[in-house]
């Protein structure tokens, strides 16, 4: 299966499932935030992209704690679920793009959420790549890695290759690997 057809299925799929994902995934979703947001060491956080930010529920762990937050999302349906979260902040920016190609300038965002996203994409390294260009330097980076698709071994070592240092990790009591990571300049 080539790239882009594995994206238009995955596409295909959270459309289908918007409906009802707060329901079915919201608690696990929620284990994960309070895994990740207990490891962040900023009392603001300044720009913040939610990659692949799904219905929005980080939201409102994020929002006022944020200059801005930006989540991007490349199903059309996850991102209408997401507006209804998102509706309650001002600073809260939706945009319809894929994580592989980011619609941003180098550096902008000073923390990085990708929650349930790389294990979703073609090439995860290449993902990780476009989430660290978009970075500034010293980054926060919140990454999870489902552990049916990945390796304790295979995640970490994806993280290191792409020039990210792990700071916290978590995986104990969840369903994937939490590990928070600060981008270096390279």
């Amino acid at each position: 299966m080539g790239e882009w057809e594995k994206k238009r299925e995955v596409m295909e799929r959270y459309d289908l499932t918007a409906h009802m994902y707060d329901m079915r995934y919201a608690e696990e979703q929620e284990a994960k935030f309070e895994a990740a947001l207990k490891s962040l060491k900023a009392k603001n956080y300044g720009r913040v992209l939610d990659a692949g930010c799904g219905t929005g529920l980080l939201f409102r762990h994020i929002a006022l704690k944020a200059e801005m937050v930006v989540g991007l999302e490349i199903s059309k349906n996850m991102l209408l679920k997401a507006k209804e979260h998102a509706e309650s902040f001002r600073n809260v920016h939706l945009v319809l793009a894929d994580a592989d190609f980011i619609p941003f300038k180098d550096g902008v965002f000073r923390m990085v959420f990708v929650f349930t996203l790389i294990q979703n994409m073609p090439e995860p390294a290449k993902t990780l790549k476009e989430i660290r260009r978009v970075a500034e330097d010293n980054a926060q980076i919140v990454v999870t890695g489902l552990k049916k698709i990945f390796s304790l071994q295979m995640f970490k070592k994806l993280l290191q290759n792409a020039d990210l240092k792990i700071v916290s990790f978590e995986g104990e009591r969840l369903k994937c690997y939490v590990a928070t990571c600060l981008k270096f300049s390279s």
